[in-house]
Parts: C-alpha cells; sequence; structure tokens
C-alpha cells in the first residue's frame, strides 16, 4: 500500500516528522510499551487511526480496505487497545508543536498577546456498561434507551485554530471543573476568552495570579452599574434589588468602567478550600457594554469583562472586536463535531474513548496545518481557507503531491442563516422502551397474525 505515514509529511515539508515511524517507536520506548515486528505494529497502528479518523470515523471493518493491508477488524482492535494511551498523547503533543507556527510572528498576536478560545461541549457514545458508568446518560432517559455522553472542554488558539487539549469528563461536569488543566497550556500575558460561564471571581482571580488575562461576558446574574460612584452591596450581606456587588472605581469612557470584585463568601465546587483561601480578598477588572448590529439586521447588547485595564493600550472598540470573534470557537466545535463526526465516538471503554479523541485532535491539527500553509501560499486570512477542502486533500494526497491551492470561502460578515434542516429525516418511531421488550412485543403480534 501506498506509506499513509509519507502521504501525510506532504502536509509541510519537514515540521509533521513527528508522524514518522521512528518517533511513533521512541513514544512506545518512552511509555515503556514492547512489540513485535508484525502488520500492526505501533506506526502502521496509528497511520491507520488517523485514515480511519480522517475518513469520517468510518467502522474498524473498513480499515483493511484503506490500508490495502490484510488483517481483520478485530487485530486492528485489538493493536489500538495494546498502544498506550500516552503514545497517543505523545504523537498530538509533537504534531500540535510541529503545525504551530512562531507565535511570535506579528500577525499571530493581538496587542503583543497570544489569545486562546475556551469553551464546552459533549459527544456521545456507544452504549456500554463501562461507558454508563464512566460518564453518564443524559436525565430523563428510560434505560436502555438512550447513550452514555461526555462533557468535553476544548481550548484553541485563537490565531491559528488549533486545538490545543481536549479534556473529556462526566456527562455533568462544569466547564470551569477542567479549567486548571487549561491553564497549563497558557504562559503569562495570554488572554483566555469564552462565554460567561468563565467570567467569574474564582477564575478570573486565578488568571491575574498566573499573569494572565481573560475576556468574557459579565454573568447574567451579576449587575452591572456604569454610574459614576454608585452605591454598592459589600459580599456576605443580603443582596438588594438592582444594587451590585462591585465597587466603583474609575471611569475609562462612556460604559466603560474600574471596578473592585469581591471575593464571594462560597467556595466553587470545582476549586478545593486551600486554592480558594490562596485567591485575593478582591480583584480590580474592567467592565464595558458595547451594542453591535446583528447579521442580518437589529441589534444586541454586550456586557463584558477583563482583566486587560489599559484604555490606552487596550480599546474598548479593539476589545468588542476580540470579543465578537469568540464565535470562533463554535465554527472549530463544528468541524470537528459536524464535518469529522466527533459527535458520535465508537469506542467502548473510557480509554478507547480518550485514544479516539486524540487522534480526532490529531488529524484535526493536520488539518489546520495543512489551512495554514494554504493561508500563507494564497494570501488570505487562515478563516478563509476551506477545513473541508483541506481535510479532503489529506484524506487523499500521495507520496509526491504538492499542496494545491485550496478553495477560498467568501469573506461575508454579515452572512446570517437559520440553524435548521431543510431536508426532512424520515418518520420512526423513537425507542421509549428497552430493545428486548420491543423485541417480544413484535414477536407476539407476528403470532397474532
Amino acid at each position: 500500500m501506498a506509506d499513509i505515514l509519507a502521504a501525510l509529511d506532504h502536509i509541510r515539508q519537514d515540521p509533521l516528522a513527528p508522524l514518522s515511524r521512528r518517533c511513533i517507536e521512541d513514544a512506545c520506548r518512552e511509555a515503556g510499551h514492547q512489540w513485535r515486528q508484525r502488520e500492526l505494529d505501533p506506526a502502521v497502528t496509528i497511520a491507520l487511526f488517523i485514515q480511519q479518523i480522517a475518513h469520517g470515523n468510518t467502522a474498524c471493518a473498513e480499515v483493511c480496505h484503506l490500508g490495502e493491508r490484510r488483517f481483520t477488524a478485530s487485530a486492528y482492535c485489538q493493536a489500538r487497545a495494546r498502544l498506550p494511551e500516552s503514545v497517543y498523547q505523545a504523537v498530538f503533543a509533537d504534531v500540535l508543536a510541529a503545525a504551530t507556527p512562531q507565535m511570535s510572528r506579528e500577525q499571530h498576536l493581538w496587542r503583543g498577546h497570544r489569545t486562546f478560545h475556551i469553551d464546552g461541549s459533549t459527544a456521545s457514545m456507544a452504549d456500554t456498561p463501562a461507558l454508563r458508568k464512566a460518564y453518564g446518560m443524559p436525565s430523563g432517559q428510560k434505560d436502555g434507551c438512550g447513550f452514555p455522553v461526555c462533557h468535553l472542554l476544548v481550548l484553541f488558539s485563537a490565531a491559528t485554530g488549533l486545538l490545543l487539549d481536549i479534556f473529556d469528563s462526566p456527562l455533568n461536569t462544569g466547564d470551569l471543573a477542567q479549567t486548571l488543566e487549561a491553564h497549563a497550556h497558557l504562559d503569562q500575558g495570554d488572554v483566555l476568552i469564552g462565554d460567561d460561564t468563565f467570567g467569574s471571581f474564582a477564575h478570573l482571580a486565578l488568571l491575574l495570579q498566573g499573569k494572565m488575562h481573560g475576556l468574557f461576558p459579565v454573568h447574567h446574574a451579576r449587575i452591572v452599574d456604569f454610574r459614576p460612584r454608585r452605591r454598592f452591596c459589600p459580599e456576605g450581606k443580603k443582596a438588594v434589588a438592582g444594587m451590585p456587588r462591585s465597587r466603583w472605581i474609575k471611569r475609562l469612557g462612556k460604559d466603560d468602567q474600574l471596578v473592585e470584585w469581591f471575593k464571594p463568601k462560597t467556595r466553587p465546587l470545582w476549586m478545593n478550600q486551600a486554592q480558594y483561601d490562596a485567591l485575593p480578598a478582591s480583584i480590580v477588572v474592567r467592565e464595558l457594554r458595547r451594542t453591535v448590529k446583528r447579521p442580518g439586521g437589529g441589534k444586541v447588547t454586550l456586557t463584558m469583562v477583563t482583566t486587560l485595564t489599559d484604555p490606552k493600550k487596550y480599546s474598548a472598540d479593539a476589545i468588542l472586536e476580540l470579543r465578537l470573534r469568540r464565535w470562533d470557537v463554535e465554527t472549530n466545535i463544528g468541524h470537528l463535531k459536524t464535518t469529522m463526526k466527533m459527535d458520535v465516538l465508537r469506542c467502548k471503554t473510557q480509554e478507547g474513548v480518550r485514544k479516539e479523541l486524540t487522534v480526532f485532535g490529531i488529524v484535526y491539527n493536520l488539518v489546520r496545518a495543512v489551512m495554514l500553509k494554504a493561508a500563507r501560499r494564497q494570501e488570505v486570512p487562515v478563516s478563509r481557507i476551506s477545513f473541508m477542502d483541506a481535510l479532503r486533500w489529506i484524506k487523499h494526497a500521495r507520496p509526491g503531491d504538492v499542496l494545491p491551492p485550496l478553495i477560498v470561502n467568501a469573506d461575508r460578515p454579515d452572512r446570517a442563516e437559520p440553524r435548521c434542516k431543510k431536508r426532512r429525516a424520515k418518520q420512526y418511531d423513537l425507542m421509549n422502551k428497552p430493545r428486548s421488550e420491543l423485541r417480544k412485543r413484535l414477536q407476539k403480534q407476528r403470532k397474532l397474525a
């Protein structure tokens, strides 16, 4: 068969060397994994896993046809299971490092800062006892009528769209529960952008402790008042209707102010007591509000909180522009879950699910590497390069192939599209009882007929 590793090596001339056989075997040795020279050795197994995901997470029985090799689906699954999870993670880390451009380049920085998007999502998976126990089921489902669902926390580079990490956890886990692990990818001066879940006192204080920055919508339950020297209700006292908890400090402009947020008496569940005790009694943050036009007409008012408090270095318009780019994370998650079909995972054990998620991350970053290279060659922003076209090239590239010009999507910032399907689904009854009960009912009906 054509060497899959060699085909993928043409995505970029040198940086994707981590996908070579030698680097994969070095990762196995570092993990203490021993193997025999066989058809499904570590390098071939990971290469086939990459191709499987690139082809839409196709069935294991189809993989032997993708690789033009003779092995059974069972042998392939066993080969994937033999490889330690740390090997997959090592390959992911190497590919990410190889695909990441020099972030010190001016075009990848915002006001001298690296920027990152964080968000939560979910994925469905096979209905097995192990996965039901590990991740849980959505509430309200009867036994045997649903599927386990895991919670996912994803961290992307805002400038390049590269996936830095993906964290899995039980379904009922909050987005903030694994934020400390995500912070490990950040350095001093980095800016983290997310939804209002991340705009809590505890999270902002943690970012300030690490000399990092955050930009988030103000939580809907927090009162924001832009009147100078207005009264406030201190933490620990009974709330007064319409009165904010923050102390006004300084006016920076229209609907733009510095305020002091105070540490709540109640510790959030995602932190332990020692971590919470280490937080300061108060922090100084910037609150600002702007009204923007919606795509297709209409207006929306955005109230934001940020640790970027210098109005000269970070103007309100610049912060608003950065805030509006937060929706890029939804596009990136859509590429993972819809375009690449990560919304339904196939593995039947928790370890298998984690390996599967890691390989999804590997393939996603390979696609982003292709997009970054095409964007430089075609002199367009990387967000304009078609993700699907880059994915198609990865699936069908052969050794010696040169990356062709990729499709450039039209720039339509005011485009408005409804989130609905035009093609109707076939009308089948939903399973509201276990399959065994439905099967017995069907057999009984046949006997009566």
